[in-house]
């Protein structure tokens, strides 16, 4: 086989791996199976509605809505090959735990972010429209991922459409001005897509990576100084010292 002609597969990290489970199971379990065929409703005590958080104080949703998607299979599909896409190799850099935190982070920045903008354009206009649409998907917690990505592997080059070659900064800036035009463009009830939810997300990885800056310097911190407990001070006084700087000491 020529070489020259292989392509590298990223690779299935085990958090990346466990999520695309998590989420698919529930899409066919609860959503395709229990709430389709059964008739049972689940999306809608799970989703994320900007009014059953401001005025319910149902807190769960800010957490449940991204591991929920709409029936169409292209959604669940296109958001899991994203997560796999962005997500696998800042699993490997960061590790698992770090990478699982940036993941919810981002997520639920997302939805406090959706909630915060759809309750001021509701003050704004004195329309409870925005406030009732449920959003569900892993959206805002991949652009997170993304915005990570355009940060980390800034100069790295990818076929945008498959056909353009773009460095990855410069595809992260227009997918953001995309979604930022959008909605400036789309009324609340013209869309489908919650570009909001899309635009929190890019803050909340922002956010997240300041964290986990701070947070692994304090790991490397707490490492140091407990290596530190473990030096032992060696004192050499075998051999009489003709200088007056005294022992030597080093550990």
């Amino acid at each position: 086989m020529n070489r020259g002609s292989q392509v590298n597969v990223l690779p299935l990290t085990p958090v990346v791996k466990w999520l695309i489970i998590v989420n698919v199971s529930i899409w066919l379990v609860f959503q395709v199976i229990v709430e389709g065929f059964l008739k049972i409703p689940i999306t809608s005590s799970l989703s994320l509605v900007p009014a059953h958080v401001i005025f319910e104080y149902r807190i769960w949703e800010l957490v449940t809505y991204m591991f929920l998607h709409s029936m169409q299979v292209t959604h669940i599909l296109f958001n899991m090959l994203m997560l796999w896409f962005f997500g696998a190799e800042l699993e490997q850099r960061w590790g698992g735990k770090y990478f699982l935190f940036f993941y919810l982070f981002t997520g639920f920045g997302a939805a406090i972010l959706y909630c915060l903008g759809m309750g001021a354009y509701a003050a704004a206009t004195g329309s409870q429209l925005g406030v009732m649409i449920p959003v569900v998907g892993a959206s805002g917690a991949l652009f997170g991922l993304m915005l990570a990505q355009g940060i980390l592997f800034g100069e790295r080059v990818i076929y945008f459409f498959m056909l353009f070659p773009m460095k990855m900064r410069y595809f992260v800036m227009i997918m953001g001005g995309v979604q930022i035009a959008t909605m400036m463009t789309t009324s609340v009830s013209g869309s489908e897509v919650a570009y909001l939810a899309h635009i929190g997300g890019i803050a909340s990885g922002y956010v997240a990576l300041l964290i986990l800056s701070k947070w692994k310097n304090y790991e490397s911190f707490k490492k140091s100084k407990k290596k530190g407990r473990n030096l032992r001070l060696v004192v050499d006084n075998e051999k009489p010292q003709k200088s007056d700087n005294g022992p030597r000491y080093w550990n």
